[in-house]
């Protein structure tokens, strides 16, 4: 059965939250380590299940030192809706969110986001008043999301990162539309895996959210096959940060038989994922029940009964047969009729009891925490305060233990401190030196790591560091995170800019002016017109300025762009950076708020 073209539980009022994730203790015996590994912790207890991060073997999810554990979590969506941040910060702090998930027996939580969050968006929908979210004022979505998996982590919840949707306007059938094509998709998921590669916190990130029809699986078309697709996000997340795990959904329909959007994972038993980094694919199924949408397998007369051998039939046989973990990333329902009842309290079942399998179980994320999912609701009641009991006791017997933190099972969760005092000790035209002081931790900092914009560039196990390789005349702007031994990261130190050095300085090879073209006050649009003033035909150019103020860059048409604080980059495009001599093309951008006064650009083509 088609699934509804519209799902209000994925169209909601104000941006997601993120998430956080902690594991489960398996009661069987953990898995016989490798030789090497089993040398290394000779004479050493293990670490509190669910530590470091996690890979598998078989349908097992095995944590850094091979202890099995179990994902029992909940969703907290709102990055990926126009407001791009969590939901329910308007009337709640971020930190009380995500320790009311912890007290409530949830050790994982799966955040949803849209490429958009890429754009430099500024969150709306989250007060600063009586000492709320004071942490978060200023700071753009990434910044915020930072905050969040680092506070998850503090207090022992893993994180799974979601691409739901490629803006935040609609979900889409397929991994890419005709504004976010596949390169841009695969590079912001690069850019995330990057971007929290040494923080174990983020455990894993989900490719893409519910693909479906005409989506197919196995089919060999590069344009529709999901597990084609999957199998190039999924290396390229790995080439970057190998560590991460990668959560594969399913499709809607395999050989003609139809089920809910992502929940089809029938053709992994012919077709399945292969990646190179061994044991790091898990797969993901949603199920929902009569409050989304009207599916046959209600109405059978023998309801529920025969719902174990519907989802054997699309996605159980995979942990059934020991090929792969399985993780049900979403199911949900309001609970309003008796037939969804029966649903969640026979889905309940075949996820397995902890108090009977331990983990050795199929993991899950409830859909959701949020109440403003229109055709579920949530585990929390409109009030953003108040458990629904009845609701989150379906749920008891699949909880897990929590993985540490807080108090909750020993080992060390205390995060160093942030590196302070960071400066640039020196520039030429390829490099940028940095320096700052030691931060301090609970045990010992064992390095640092240097990011640039957002993407992390390297580590240290000092307090120097040289970035290279770098343009010349080009702006970048810095921040330094301190990691301890435990994986514990630091807050992001102040950013720090440094411009390379140029050979004569000034603009090379071409000019650009800007010119406001309407400015409304919260926004304005403007056009860059970059002209070539070389004597042969250029191959790219990039303009870079800097604003006065804090202006934010939300789109950019005919270029592609970076902003890190108030520096930004723009490059050309595909079609529009080989220009004649003399040649003249322009791009245009959106940005808020308005006001912003003319920058100084300086253009560079090559």
């Amino acid at each position: 059965m088609r699934h509804p073209p519209t799902r209000l539980r994925h169209a909601l009022l104000i941006l997601l939250a993120a998430f956080a994730i902690t594991l489960v203790p398996l009661l069987a015996a953990p898995a016989q380590a490798a030789p090497a590994q089993a040398a290394t912790r000779a004479g050493s207890a293990l670490a509190p299940a669910g530590s470091g991060y996690w890979h598998t073997s078989g349908r097992r999810l095995l944590d850094a030192q091979d202890q099995p554990v179990r994902m029992a979590g909940i969703n907290w969506f709102g990055f990926e809706t126009a407001n791009y941040a969590p939901h329910g910060l308007w009337s709640r702090d971020y930190k009380s969110m995500l320790d009311q998930m912890k007290s409530l027996g949830y050790n994982t939580v799966r955040m949803p986001y849209s490429d958009d969050i890429f754009k430099g968006t500024i969150p709306t929908g989250i007060t600063y008043a009586n000492g709320l979210n004071t942490d978060l004022e200023g700071l753009n979505s990434l910044q915020v999301m930072d905050k969040i998996v680092d506070y998850a982590g503090a207090v022992g919840l893993k994180v799974v990162l979601d691409r739901h949707r490629p803006d935040s306007s609609a979900q889409s059938a397929l991994w890419y539309t005709s504004s976010v094509p596949e390169t841009t998709w695969i590079a912001n998921l690069k850019a995330l895996a990057t971007r929290y590669r040494g923080n174990s916190a983020v455990v894993g990130i989900d490719l893409h959210n519910e693909p479906h029809d005409p989506a197919c699986w196995g089919c060999g078309d590069k344009n529709t096959d999901w597990r084609l697709a999957a199998e190039r996000a999924g290396n390229a997340v790995l080439s970057v940060n190998p560590d991460l795990l990668v959560f594969v959904e399913g499709v809607q329909t395999v050989n003609g038989q139809s089920t809910w959007w992502g929940g089809n994972l029938a053709g992994v038993a012919s077709a399945p994922v292969h990646l190179d980094v061994a044991n790091r694919v898990v797969y993901s199924a949603h199920d929902y029940a009569t409050s989304v949408a009207q599916q046959p397998w209600f109405s059978d007369p023998s309801f529920p009964a025969n719902m174990p051998g519907i989802w054997d039939k699309n996605w159980g046989y995979i942990f059934k047969q020991n090929i792969a973990p399985v993780w049900v990333g979403e199911f949900g329902t309001t609970l309003q009729s008796t037939v969804d009842q029966k649903w969640l309290a026979a889905l309940v079942d075949y996820l397995r009891p902890t108090a009977a399998y331990g983990a050795d179980s199929i993991s899950w994320t409830f859909w959701s925490w949020n109440p403003n999912s229109g055709d579920t609701g949530g585990i929390l009641k409109d009030d953003w305060q108040t458990v629904d009991t009845v609701k989150d006791g379906y749920l008891a017997s699949v909880k897990a233990p929590a993985f540490g933190g807080g108090g909750g099972g020993g080992g060390d969760t205390t995060a160093p401190s942030t590196p302070a005092g960071v400066r640039v000790t020196g520039t030429t035209s390829s490099s940028v030196s940095l320096s700052w002081t030691a931060s301090t931790d609970n045990t010992a900092v064992t390095a640092y790591d240097v990011y640039r914009g957002t993407g992390k560039v390297g580590s240290a196990t000092g307090t120097t560091y040289t970035d290279t390789g770098l343009t010349a005349a080009t702006r970048y702007e810095y921040t330094v995170r301190a990691r301890d031994a435990a994986g514990n990261t630091s807050s992001a130190s102040t950013p720090v800019a440094a411009t390379t050095s140029g050979s004569g300085g000034g603009s090379s090879g071409c000019t650009a002016s800007y010119k406001v073209s309407s400015d409304w006050g919260s926004g304005f649009n403007a056009e860059v017109t970059v002209t070539s003033t070389g004597t042969t035909p250029t191959k790219s150019w990039q303009v870079t300025w800097e604003w006065p103020g804090n202006q934010t860059i939300s789109s950019m048409w005919n270029a592609a762009y970076t902003q890190a604080g108030a520096a930004v980059t723009a490059r050309n495009a595909e079609h529009n950076g080989a220009l004649a001599a003399g040649a003249s093309t322009s791009f245009g951008f959106g940005a808020a708020p308005g006001g912003a006064g003319t920058p100084t650009l300086l253009c560079r083509a090559s």
